[in-house]
């Protein structure tokens, strides 16, 4: 099941989540971590309903994903925190919270979706590569602790 985010400690499940997960599948540090607590805090703190949502994926009532449609104040939706457990994954929930994020930003008015992710993220490239994303960008990046490639993906809503 996907939910809007709204009951007590979805955004705190978010932040653990994410700090947890990545540490254990990619050796990621701290900073990781920090960057999404500082992602859900401005969600939490000033999102419009009208323009940005956040959905968590459930499995017998348990969290195991998220997905965050941001307003990047260009014109685009910014996808955020995609996120899906791994004992979740290979029941398409993944594709599922993509597909309510992208669904979101059309209804929403945006001209196009922006998403930032990194090259160990397999999985996740396959998802937004399937529902047409197209890379624009890519460069080094060693914030989280292990020598990555930062990729930036952008999909047409018109």
């Amino acid at each position: 099941m996907i939910r809007e985010v709204g009951q007590p400690g979805d955004l705190g499940w978010v932040i653990k989540a994410h700090g947890e997960m990545y540490a254990a599948e990619y050796g990621f540090n701290g900073h990781f971590e920090a960057l999404a607590a500082q992602i859900v805090a401005d969600y939490a703190a000033k999102h419009d309903p009208e323009r940005e949502s956040a959905w968590i994926a459930e499995i017998d009532g348990r969290r195991v994903g998220s997905v965050f449609c941001v307003d990047g104040h260009d014109g685009a939706a910014v996808l955020r925190l995609l996120l899906l457990d791994p004992a979740a994954r290979g029941h398409g929930l993944g594709g599922r919270l993509v597909d309510t994020c992208v669904e979101f930003a059309r209804r929403s008015g945006y001209d196009r979706m922006r998403l930032w992710t990194l090259d160990a993220l397999v999985a996740a490239r396959s998802i937004y590569l399937k529902r047409g994303f197209r890379l624009v960008d890519g460069r080094p990046h060693r914030d989280f602790g292990a020598d990555l490639i930062a990729e930036t993906y952008e999909l047409d809503l018109g």
